[in-house]
């Protein structure tokens, strides 16, 4: 097995929107393309790319991690006796310290997915096959349990903008919506909080009163004290989680407000490393039989340091269904089906065209198939692979 060629690019996925954090007036994300050859003739090319969030990585791909890409040489195979991408990973991750992940992971998980699709192109088989065949034991999830992320803020986008947008995620399949809460900066917390509530109700209202439909989210903009108080004022509404209301790396800060907010949290996204996720695990007091972990295989070094995450979660007593990647891709939602996920997140209207699903293939009642073509399925996807086959 040897990686033959690899190519890579960057393009632009800004729009006019924000959450309570950041806006995505200059995002863009990085898309790379391997091709690997099997030895007796076969050969395959993946492609991959970051999730949004995180900016586009051609400095540390084209200084440190394609370079020792190339420098690999002959790779070992499977035992199965297809391409593995774990020693390639190894291989980038010569000579990098522990610690200090930042954008390093970002640029190793673009390259982690291409490979990943390019072992499964070669195994003739979709990614979630292999997943299943070579790490679940031949199990797998029919169709994923998959929800609308939306109701970010827009210039001049009201409540009743955001419900119609809400109504359009429905109209859609989808039966579970997500929406941005906490950006309100500058203004006195009480106010904020009126405000977000009104929204709030505004989308319940089109849910008939159903909480568990709705989740909300407030990407680590808000301190202990908004966050208790905007938890004490959601408390009641029984959301399906209050995703993010703390810096990520809160881990003591996290704890306390679990000790105060009954229903389920959600957090992770912003972690990218299985020793990150294993010291909220530790320190941050979630509660397995009910909160959400978020971490983003694409963001946090790929695949390879995903499958480690998965083991150190196991043995500290938390299913595999408890975790709902974010990041809305046809990578992740393969390794949710692959490897029985609780689900994946979707983003109908934005960051296109890396969010969504494969063309043609329906959402019914927040539930999504997966095609039956081999690899992470990026060729059936129409817009997305208008992008990536000019690599």
């Amino acid at each position: 097995m040897k990686i033959t060629a690899i190519r890579q690019g960057v393009v632009p996925i800004s729009s006019a929107i924000a959450n309570a954090y950041i806006d995505f007036s200059k995002m863009t994300a990085s898309v790379v393309a391997i091709t690997v050859e099997s030895g007796d003739g076969r050969k395959a090319t993946g492609y991959g790319f970051n999730s949004n969030g995180r900016y586009a990585q051609p400095g540390l791909l084209a200084e440190r991690f394609i370079p020792r890409l190339e420098e690999a040489g002959e790779l070992p195979g499977h035992a199965d006796g297809g391409f593995d991408p774990t020693p390639a990973w190894t291989a980038m991750m010569k000579n990098e310290k522990p610690g200090g992940h930042g954008d390093r992971s970002v640029a190793v998980g673009v390259l982690d997915m291409a490979l990943w699709d390019a072992a499964a192109k070669l195994a003739g088989v979709p990614l979630w096959k292999l997943l299943s065949d070579r790490f679940n034991g031949g199990r797998h999830d029919a169709t994923a349990w998959v929800y609308a992320a939306g109701g970010y803020y827009h210039p001049g986008k009201d409540v009743e903008g955001l419900v119609e947008e809400m109504k359009r995620y429905l109209g859609m399949g989808y039966s579970v919506v997500k929406m941005k809460i906490g950006g309100s900066p500058g203004m006195p917390l009480r106010e904020a909080l009126l405000l977000d509530l009104n929204r709030i109700e505004a989308v319940l209202k089109l849910l008939d009163g159903d909480g568990s439909r709705l989740c909300v989210d407030v990407n680590g903009r808000f301190g202990l004290h908004a966050a208790l108080s905007y938890g004490a004022a959601i408390q009641g509404f029984g959301l399906r989680w209050y995703e993010e209301p703390l810096d990520p790396l809160d881990y003591s800060t996290h704890a306390t407000l679990a000790e105060n907010y009954g229903p389920p949290l959600a957090t992770g996204e912003n972690l990218f490393s299985m020793l990150d996720a294993r010291n909220l695990i530790r320190h941050g007091g979630l509660r397995p039989d009910r909160d959400i972990l978020q971490f983003d295989p694409a963001l946090s070094y790929g695949l390879v340091e995903y499958l480690r995450t998965l083991v150190m979660l196991r043995e500290h007593g938390w299913s595999p269904r408890r975790c709902v990647p974010h990041g809305g891709h046809q990578f992740a939602l393969n390794i949710a089906t692959g490897l029985g996920l609780g689900g994946n997140e979707s983003y109908p209207e934005v960051f296109a065209p890396f969010g969504g699903f494969a063309s043609g293939v329906p959402v019914e009642n927040s539930r999504v198939a997966m095609p039956d073509v081999p690899g992470i399925g990026f060729e059936v996807k129409n817009d997305l692979w208008a992008v990536l086959k000019d690599l």
